[in-house]
């Protein structure tokens, strides 16, 4: 059901929710180099020589921030709106339960298993292609699911 309507709306197709992450991709990219100043600035006020590599424990370090930054990003608009940028030109809206915007936990919960849906050849991804629901498996875990909404009306000038 849509937030501020009682009419069940359907569920979004692997197409639109694929070109809604290609979209986000875009912004993704723009936070991953706002990141990687401050990794940098960090790296030089610490006195290390950038161009060496660091040890494993502070690369792994550097990859989990950087995704805890995409998932704050994602967190903030799922829980403000239900949508991201792409989502938003693709019509679609992340819903939680009774088809309210998701909880924080359940905004957590996805940000968490949908790179894990990804990473297995995308077959939580393709999972929306054969539930009956139309939900991928990082959906059904979450217990969330992605919808279209309604195409707006424009009032037309006389």
């Amino acid at each position: 059901m849509n937030i501020l309507t009682e009419q069940p709306l359907p569920p979004a197709n692997l197409f639109r929710r694929l070109m809604a992450m290609l979209y986000d991709a875009f912004l993704l990219l723009g936070i991953s180099f706002a990141y990687g100043v401050v990794v940098l600035l960090l790296r030089l006020l610490a006195g290390e020589d950038t161009m060496q590599a660091p040890g494993n424990a502070l690369q792994i370090m550097i990859i989990v921030g950087l995704w805890f930054c995409y998932a704050l990003f994602y967190i903030w608009c799922w829980r403000r709106t239900g949508q991201t940028l792409g989502m938003k030109s693709w019509r679609l809206q992340l819903q939680g339960c009774n088809s309210q915007l998701p909880t924080l936990r359940e905004c957590w919960l996805r940000c968490i298993l949908a790179p894990l849906s990804m990473a297995l050849l995308g077959i939580g991804y393709l999972w929306c292609m054969i539930d009956k629901q139309g939900n991928c498996l990082h959906d059904i875990y979450s217990n969330t699911k992605v919808v279209v909404l309604p195409k707006e009306k424009r009032n037309k000038k006389k």
